[in-house]
């Protein structure tokens, strides 16, 4: 098994009918855990990758009713080194 998270960034709050749907999404094999930052309005998503894909696990998020806006970076690139000056 290998987990894997994808975070993904919602346009508006789920209503009840959408929380309910999404709920079922975790009767879906390979899907581990989903937890919600309702003030970052972001939806993370725990899954086994030898299951599952990322455009999978997006495509199970959509039809659940969630609007998602985009899938965030979990870590970001360090910026590139500049070349010390010549002297």
């Amino acid at each position: 098994m290998t987990t894997v998270d994808i975070l993904l960034r919602y346009a508006t709050p789920p209503t009840e009918a959408v929380a309910s749907a999404l709920a079922r999404t975790r009767e879906v094999y390979g899907v581990r855990r989903l937890s919600f930052d309702r003030a970052a309005h972001t939806l993370r998503v725990e899954y086994d990758a030898t299951r599952l894909s990322a455009a999978e696990v997006i495509q199970l998020v959509r039809s659940s009713g969630l609007q998602v806006i985009e899938e965030v970076p979990l870590a970001v690139a360090p910026p590139p080194q500049k070349p010390a000056p010549a002297a």
